[in-house]
């Protein structure tokens, strides 16, 4: 079955930096879209940034700049480098996989079950 594990989150000071990886496993990795989505209290998930199977990248407006998605096929891992960290980036922020979700601008099949992320000021 799919599983999608995100790490990596924690407590930053306003200005740093964070990685977070999304170790996946159950399903053909290199042929899946993958991507990244936060949600903070009550708001919507919301997209960060996604990669296509065929490494087309796009990024929310405010991470524009500040964070980079990347994907690692051989290892079957995703990771959302954070830089220059802001109290507003605070939210879980969740894996998210399927096929072609990317390319058709729908949403993620299949979620992890999220990491905090946390900045202060």
């Amino acid at each position: 079955q799919v599983q999608l594990v995100e790490s990596g989150g924690g407590l930053v000071q306003a200005g740093g930096s964070l990685r977070l990886p999304c170790a996946a496993s159950g399903f053909t990795f290199s042929i899946y879209d993958m991507g990244w989505y936060h949600q903070a209290p009550g708001k919507q998930r919301e997209l960060v940034a996604s990669i296509s199977s065929g490494g087309t990248t796009n990024y929310a407006g405010s991470v524009k700049g500040r964070f980079t998605i990347s994907r690692d096929n051989a290892k079957n891992t995703m990771y959302l480098h954070m830089n220059s960290l802001k109290p507003e980036d605070t939210a879980v922020y969740y894996c998210g996989t399927g096929i072609n979700w990317v390319v058709v601008r729908g949403l993620p099949r299949y979620w992890g079950q999220g990491t905090q992320v946390t900045v202060s000021s």
